[in-house]
């Protein structure tokens, strides 16, 4: 999430709030009959636009943290468009009422398969640093890497890489961060070599996340519309994704050798780290194979196991053997969860009243061709992300983009809701021009190491690079039949 907040002054903060809140209290008040863009809007989905706006709102300006925003937006649901809402409000035999939403529906965000399958990587990411499985795997996987700056920095990206794919990009981030700066500080001062390493980091977090639906948040908030027919296994996605980020890590490497050369001659990263013996770091590291192992080749073994509940098998066997302690318990990212659940509500409620519907029709999408409206989809979601969190920019771009890989017969016959989605989820980790796009991106910032300048010209580089690299990807892939 955006760090953005933490500098914001209280009344800057208390007038960001007034504004949030003011502006779609007016879209409330206002007839639905009154809103002239919208054709035969109905009074539930009048008032879930309202919510909408109001999340776009304090997602962009966060006057209050991201994850309450997602709270609000659940408890506004509840009251104003669920079937157990203020009953003065809830009167279905009003003319053009629309449809009511079911409160348990609502609810079931908090609990939907998505956030048990991010609440499993959770624990496999506390467990691993709990027990150093991180540090001595890093310690193992930089070493045939050598002392030569370039290929220590590719060690470096490849490591992240891996560990963002089944550990949170913010933790990752933090752990190599951690190891790095110490080696920073004894390079010569004016050697750019520093602020290539500085941004390898974070870049590498940002793309490795991309690699399997656990690897960051917006993976999960596409999962939702990733169901059915438009279903897309854990191994199905590594499929397709894994290779992309190999192509764009390979590229950010690249760029950053020659945008910022060094003049160290050699660069060593002394990890200190031993393997534990305990019985709780050998569980540690049998149910962390385990789980990966099942995410990859479950489907394949015809398991019939999904991911969510394969997701379970390291929750239940760390909380069993009190390798998850209520302390480590306190320390995970819940707001993350709660910022997720929010986003899958909102997407919930836009689809069951129809509202994506008519912010579809809304534009004229049905003028355009496909791969048009996906390049529209793609470029707003990293413009988005640029300026937001990219969950929340998925949260609010990733139903109406669902709506339209189902309504729209150009994007039907490319691949439908699968071909859009991917391409705007891909997008929303892509945004990685300025300190407040990622979490990475403002710890790599805080080091001190490289200016917003810096990170800029990289970082809109590789976003706009990668755009064009998952367009030709997916298209390819379409076209081979692989998606519905």
């Amino acid at each position: 999430m955006s760090p953005s907040s933490k500098s914001i002054s209280p009344w800057n903060g208390r007038i960001k709030l007034i504004i949030c809140i003011t502006l779609p209290l007016l879209l409330l008040l206002v007839p639905t009959s009154s809103l002239p863009i919208f054709n035969g809007l109905s009074l539930m989905e009048h008032r879930l636009l309202a919510i909408f706006l109001m999340a776009v709102m304090m997602w962009v300006l966060e006057p209050i943290p991201v994850f309450a925003t997602s709270v609000l937006v659940i408890m506004l649901e509840l009251l104003l468009v669920s079937d157990r809402g203020l009953k003065f409000l809830i009167t279905p035999e009003a003319e053009n009422f629309g449809n009511v939403l079911s409160y348990k529906s609502i609810m079931h965000s908090f609990a939907e398969p998505i956030i048990l399958l991010f609440l499993g990587g959770f624990f496999l990411a506390a467990a691993a640093t709990k027990y150093r499985l991180d540090l001595n795997l890093a310690r193992v996987l930089l070493a045939p890497f050598g002392e030569k700056p370039a290929n220590v920095m590719l060690g470096l990206m490849a490591v992240t890489a891996i560990f963002s794919m089944f550990m949170s990009n913010t933790a990752t981030t933090a752990m190599m961060l951690a190891l790095l700066v110490p080696i920073l500080k004894t390079m010569p001062d004016g050697d750019k070599g520093r602020i290539a390493f500085a941004l390898a980091i974070p870049f590498a977090a940002n793309i490795g996340g991309i690699g399997t639906p656990i690897g960051t948040p917006p993976n999960a908030v596409a999962q939702k519309y990733l169901t059915g027919e438009n279903a897309i296994a854990f191994v199905d996605w590594m499929i397709f994704s894994v290779p992309y980020v190999v192509v764009m890590l390979f590229f950010s490497w690249v760029l950053l050798c020659r945008f910022f050369p060094t003049s160290t001659p050699s660069i060593k990263v002394d990890i200190n780290s031993r393997w534990q013996k305990s019985p709780q770091a050998y569980t540690v590291y049998v149910v962390f194979g385990l789980t990966i192992f099942l995410w990859i080749f479950a489907s394949l073994l015809g398991l019939g196991l999904t991911s969510h509940i394969i997701a379970m098998v390291p929750v239940s066997i760390f909380c069993a053997t009190r390798i998850i302690t209520p302390k480590d318990l306190k320390q995970m990212d819940w707001d993350v969860l709660w910022l997720v659940a929010g986003g899958l509500a909102l997407g919930s409620g836009l689809k069951a009243t129809g509202l994506s519907k008519s912010l579809v029709e809304v534009i004229p999408f049905d003028t355009m061709s496909g791969i048009m409206i996906i390049g529209v989809g793609a470029f707003v979601a990293i413009a988005m992300s640029t300026f937001m969190s990219n969950t929340a920019t998925a949260a609010l771009i990733l139903p109406i983009m669902a709506a339209l890989g189902t309504g729209l017969p150009e994007l039907t016959e490319m691949g439908g809701t699968q071909l859009i989605v991917i391409a705007c989820t891909f997008a929303c980790s892509l945004a990685m021009a300025m300190p407040i796009s990622t979490p990475p991106n403002a710890l790599a910032y805080a080091t001190g190491f490289l200016s917003t300048k810096d990170m800029g010209k990289a970082g809109v580089l590789v976003g706009g690079v990668g755009l064009l690299v998952s367009f030709g990807m997916i298209f390819i892939m379409s076209s081979l039949g692989y998606f519905n």
